[in-house]
């Protein structure tokens, strides 16, 4: 994990999702993205670009992965803002991934 991504936002949160200011851990995978969408509450649809190599041509193919993450209150990223996102543990049905902070 890389801890300068872990700096303390400004705001404080009652949220006990929160990464800073709440009970929950991150581990696992770290991901650049654009947030897409952020009007479900505490909710954002982060997105990222990847290329993956087909063998059989010798080209690359450029493919999207769409995730939902936690927005907590204290970061409140909105559509259009580059973030960081780390794994956690399952939060809700569908969101397994939290917003860290934003660039």
């Amino acid at each position: 994990m890389q801890y300068n991504d872990l700096i303390k936002p400004e705001s404080a949160c009652e949220d006990a999702h929160c990464p800073y200011h709440g009970s929950l851990r991150v581990h696992g995978r770290r991901f650049e993205g654009v947030v897409e969408s952020a009007k479900a509450h505490k909710t954002a649809a982060v997105s990222w670009t990847r290329f993956r190599r087909l063998k059989k041509y010798d080209r690359f193919l450029k493919e999207k992965t769409k995730v939902l993450a936690h927005n907590p209150e204290c970061i409140n990223a909105k559509a259009g803002d580059r973030v960081v996102v780390y794994e956690t543990r399952p939060i809700s049905r569908w969101k397994r991934f939290v917003i860290v902070r934003k660039l």
